[in-house]
């Protein structure tokens, strides 16, 4: 396929899973509930033991259990900086299992994102030092130290002492302007995004316009344009059909003005929340962005493989309705969704 690299291996993984966000169903395939009522997310370590991440009675009074929900990096963490020493240790060996999970499947970097952790940014702190450094002591690469506030990234550029390579900042936006300071007292790569002074970009145009506008400032840092990753940031699929075009649009745009001499992704899943049959629209979407022109991405890479994104056979009936779908042909998704409903997209 046309794009702008030719193998997988060239694409950069940034792998999206050591985030307090992140949520397995209580009722779900990946939870369990013991005789005594305990509930738990089960895991293996890299030595292939069996443990139980157990779910603490604090999190049971919170809304997202209530709503069914159990954010197993968030306790992972808040277990990691609490008193008790086999907390400490379950909480440790979970995200380090997921650390070898993430590597063995070809991530390049390990994004650790702790904003939802608390309300408290001092407790965010502690989370943000306490990840890095559980995440350092086993990782063969290095972090991308993800946050919305300055003094968290800080906190975790802090916290890593190079011995996996060198570090990624995520992000530097217009509000974040100082995170340039911080990427070259701590010899970071960063990421650059595609937002604006007011917000959220509404099309390409205010992509390229805003990243151009930041670019600016990262030169005149002295900044290697290597060493720039951009964010072309991807909203829903299902909000507006051309959230695709606009997204593909700007990266083309991107290439034209920066050549090879940046890397280009984002959070490339973020195209398919809400919707069926996530892993074959974010296999298409991948598909197209390649063929944009993008070589890397925040990806799950045990749930997103490059080469099939690559391999896409795009002449099948799924593959067809996600690509149409993706490209503004499908309006508010409503072929793909009825496909989905007939059973047509089984097995894709």
């Amino acid at each position: 396929m046309p794009g702008f690299i030719d193998s997988p291996e060239r694409f950069v993984i940034i792998g999206e899973n050591i985030h307090a966000t992140r949520v397995v169903l209580r009722n779900g395939r990946r939870a369990v509930t013991l005789e005594d009522g305990t509930e738990a997310v089960p895991f293996q370590t890299q030595s292939g033991e069996r443990r139980l991440l157990t779910v603490p009675d604090w999190f049971r009074k919170t809304q997202p259990y209530e709503q069914g929900q159990i954010k197993h990096f968030l306790i992972a963490m808040m277990k990691g900086i609490g008193g008790d020493p086999d907390e400490r240790e379950q909480g440790a060996a979970y995200v380090q299992a997921e650390v070898a999970r993430q590597v063995a499947n070809g991530a390049s970097y390990l994004d650790v994102n702790v904003d939802e952790v608390h309300y408290d940014v001092d407790v965010q702190k502690r989370a943000m030092r306490w990840t890095v450094e559980t995440v350092q002591d086993c990782s063969p690469i290095p972090p991308c130290i993800d946050s919305s506030l300055s003094e968290i990234i800080a906190e975790g550029l802090d916290a890593y002492d190079g011995r996996a390579g060198r570090p990624l900042l995520n992000s530097v936006a217009f509000e974040r302007l100082d995170c340039l300071d911080a990427a070259l007292a701590h010899d970071a790569r960063i990421m650059v995004m595609a937002t604006g002074p007011d917000g959220m970009p509404s099309d390409d145009s205010d992509r390229v316009e805003n990243v151009k506008g930041i670019m600016q400032r990262v030169t005149a840092k002295g900044i290697a344009l290597d060493d720039v990753f951009v964010d072309g940031i991807v909203f829903l699929i299902s909000v507006d059909s051309q959230n695709g075009n606009h997204y593909f649009n700007a990266v083309r745009r991107l290439r034209d003005i920066y050549g090879s001499d940046v890397h280009i992704g984002g959070g490339l899943s973020n195209v398919s929340f809400g919707m069926p049959n996530r892993r074959l629209i974010n296999k298409a979407f991948i598909h197209l962005a390649l063929e944009a022109g993008i070589d890397s991405g925040i990806v799950d890479p045990l749930q997103t493989k490059i080469a099939s994104a690559m391999d896409l056979d795009t002449t099948s009936e799924a593959a067809g309705l996600a690509i149409d779908m993706l490209l503004g042909r499908d309006d508010f998704c409503m072929n793909f969704i009825q496909a989905y409903r007939d059973g047509r997209l089984a097995g894709a």
